[in-house]
């Protein structure tokens, strides 16, 4: 089976446990997925079967584009809500124009430090376990791209975006980020990947789907016309909202 599956994540399950069940699903073992998803967060996984495998870093490559609520009262160790939130005291509240301020600064080109407790590796071990171990996690900032942020709704302290990034930006950290610049704490509370590249959420199926399917032609994108789809010079980076 050679082709691309775009399944929308639930939450409570890692990307890697999702891949294995619909492997599970399409009896389909030389697979892989172009770009994590925490346990936490939904939305547009690309699963890569047989020969479509060799798509992933090409696939990785494409802009992608997550809707985010956050807090800044707050922040945590893993700057989600899945650690104990702790809260932050803000000497005042940021007024919309400083939020839009703030949040422009990080468009385009910007250094960013993953979170300690992330997949990036540390001398070939996670962060993650090394941070459950208690070790002090230094992770280097690096360059990555933003190509839009979009206010959705800022009510104090709660802030819904959206924003379009490029390959290995965190959102957890731009929250935290984010946060240091107004002056306020700055927690992840949810995510969802609404698209990568030319896949969007409204065109990815459930593990509901893909089980009561007659075939793959259900829900296969085949290998030829994914190359089409990923054609750099048809897909370009999603407009900004509104």
């Amino acid at each position: 089976m050679d082709g691309i599956i775009i399944l929308n994540k639930p939450t409570g399950i890692t990307s890697a446990k999702a891949l294995y069940r619909v492997r599970s699903i399409v009896k389909e073992r030389k697979s892989g997925h172009a770009g994590t998803l925490d346990p936490g967060a939904t939305g547009v996984l690309v699963l890569c079967l047989g020969r479509a495998t060799k798509l992933v870093e090409l696939i990785m490559d494409h802009p992608k584009v997550y809707r985010a609520s956050a807090r800044l009262d707050v922040t945590s160790d893993s700057l989600d809500s899945d650690s104990p939130l702790i809260p932050v005291e803000a000497p005042a509240v940021p007024s919309p124009a400083e939020l839009a301020e703030a949040m422009a600064s990080f468009e385009g080109l910007t250094e960013q430090a993953p979170p300690k407790i992330s997949a990036v590796k540390v001398g070939g071990v996670p962060a993650y376990k090394r941070a459950r171990r208690s070790e002090t996690v230094e992770l280097a900032a690096r360059l990555v791209r933003i190509d839009w942020l979009h206010v959705h709704r800022f009510d104090w302290p709660e802030l819904d975006f959206e924003m379009c990034c490029g390959r290995g930006t965190y959102v957890r950290s731009l929250v935290r980020d984010l946060g240091e610049k107004l002056r306020t704490g700055g927690c992840l509370t949810a995510l969802a990947r609404t698209r990568v590249g030319p896949f969007t959420v409204a065109n990815a199926h459930s593990f509901e789907s893909l089980t009561a399917a007659s075939g793959p032609e259900d829900y296969l994108i085949p290998l030829e016309r994914a190359r089409e789809w990923l054609d750099p010079d048809r897909v370009a980076i999603p407009g900004r909202p509104g």
